[in-house]
């Protein structure tokens, strides 16, 4: 999954549906999602555009979509944050969120 910074993610967001796992480097839960978010990205590549915001690098970002606790995915329908969820969900559940997104 690419990441990205205050400069990208506008156009990352644009058209479609994308999620985006925001997350620090130093964040446990975050080490935890971050694998099934990379499986899910390889399972949905032509339905779905994945991306990571580091909230440590990308503070505006953060404060922008009121990111207080990570990790926060959010998924994003024609750059309009559409459904987002904190914390560890199973990988079905949040396929569920993506597919119910399309």
């Amino acid at each position: 999954m690419k990441i990205v910074d205050n400069n990208e993610f506008g156009n990352e967001i644009k058209g479609g549906v994308t999620v985006v796992d925001f997350f620090a480097t130093w964040c446990g839960p975050c080490k935890m999602i971050a694998p099934i978010l990379e499986e899910l990205s390889e399972e949905m590549k032509e339905k779905v555009n994945f991306i990571k915001v580091d909230v440590d690098k990308s503070v505006d970002l953060a404060d922008e979509y009121h990111i207080s606790s990570i990790p926060t995915v959010a998924i994003f329908k024609n750059n309009e944050n559409v459904n987002q969820f904190v914390g560890f969900l199973p990988k079905e559940e949040i396929k569920r969120l993506i597919e119910n997104t399309l």
